[in-house]
């Protein structure tokens, strides 16, 4: 049974910075490209980040070198580092695997960037 926990989301002011955490289970993780994705209010779920099992990495055109997803395949956890984030940054974060063509999902972690 594939799981993916996410966590380390917060309240944080413009400019500040968060590291998002994603546990996977279930799967051979080391074998797996992984995914972080947000979703904002009345918006709906985009790409920000993938890495691949080799730790080939690829941002959305907005993370601006903000953002670095990487890796820790001895413990089957995926990151998220932010940083300068923005208002716009605002929204639930997921990670997210796709196994035999089905997608996985975590439940999400909130970030609400406000001053």
């Amino acid at each position: 049974q594939v799981k993916l926990v996410e966590s380390g989301g917060g309240l944080v002011q413009p400019g500040g910075s968060l590291r998002l955490s994603c546990a996977a289970s279930g799967i051979y993780f080391s074998f797996y490209a992984m995914g972080w994705y947000r979703q904002a209010p009345g918006k709906q779920r985009e790409l920000v980040a993938t890495i691949t099992s080799g730790g080939s990495t690829n941002y959305a055109d907005f993370v601006q070198g903000r953002f670095t997803i990487s890796r820790d395949n001895a413990k089957n956890m995926v990151y998220l580092q932010m940083s300068s984030l923005k208002l716009e940054d605002t929204a639930a974060y997921y990670c997210k695997v796709v196994r035999g063509g089905t997608d996985y999902w975590g439940q999400g972690t909130q970030v609400t960037v406000s001053s």
